[in-house]
């Protein structure tokens, strides 16, 4: 990689160079459009916060009876998609990026109605509505990429079963070890500043063990 892809204006969620028309942008079209669909599977009545109603009891993850392998009495809920549903978890998160714009755009604060299903249905709105906004003109856009993505994660973990993502430590030509999943977009080397999309991160050699 050049020192000139490494300096050249690029999206600070995958860190590939940005298109002559994107320049001035915080997020390239490809990870807007993908946080879009990240905020869309979260929301409607067939959607990953509705579905995780039906994993609430104890071994509902599997997609089987609820069985316990224990002598003791199973917890009457599962405390993942739990925490997931209720206050502070999915809902509450998309809300407080909701509050933060308004407030760097000058508008009032958001009001919330109804329940957590329609105020989830109502925050996913609201967000994709201003998420070309937030691409281009919000500095902390790549945060709030990774928090949607990452709600969508835990909440498929908990309704189809699947364990996260496994961490590789790969290595930088400056010697950097970059930890990343394989569904990891992009990523910058905090030793030199190279910047890598989700290609060039495959191409990498895993690290040493002794430097991982």
């Amino acid at each position: 990689m050049s020192l000139d892809d490494a300096t050249a204006p690029a999206c600070t969620i995958c860190h590939r160079s940005l298109y002559a028309d994107e320049l001035t942008a915080y997020a390239c079209r490809p990870c807007t459009d993908r946080v879009d669909l990240d905020l869309r599977a979260l929301a409607g009545a067939d959607g990953l916060y509705a579905r995780l109603g039906t994993r609430l009891a104890p071994g509902s993850s599997s997609g089987g009876p609820a069985v316990s392998g224990s002598r003791t009495a199973p917890l009457p809920l599962r405390l993942e998609p739990l925490s997931l549903m209720a206050r502070g978890g999915v809902v509450t998160v998309l809300q407080t990026w909701l509050v933060d714009w308004h407030e760097l755009l000058g508008w009032n604060h958001p009001r919330w109605r109804g329940g957590l299903q329609q105020q989830c249905d109502d925050v996913v709105h609201a967000l994709r509505v201003n998420l070309p906004w937030a691409a281009g003109s919000h500095p902390a856009v790549a945060e709030f990429a990774h928090e949607v993505g990452q709600l969508r994660r835990q909440c498929e973990r908990q309704i189809t079963g699947d364990r996260p993502a496994r961490i590789v430590p790969v290595a930088c030509p400056c010697g950097t070890v970059l930890r990343i999943t394989l569904d990891t977009a992009g990523a910058r080397c905090a030793g030199c500043g190279a910047q890598y999309g989700h290609t060039e991160l495959m191409q990498l050699p895993l690290a040493a063990r002794a430097a991982a």
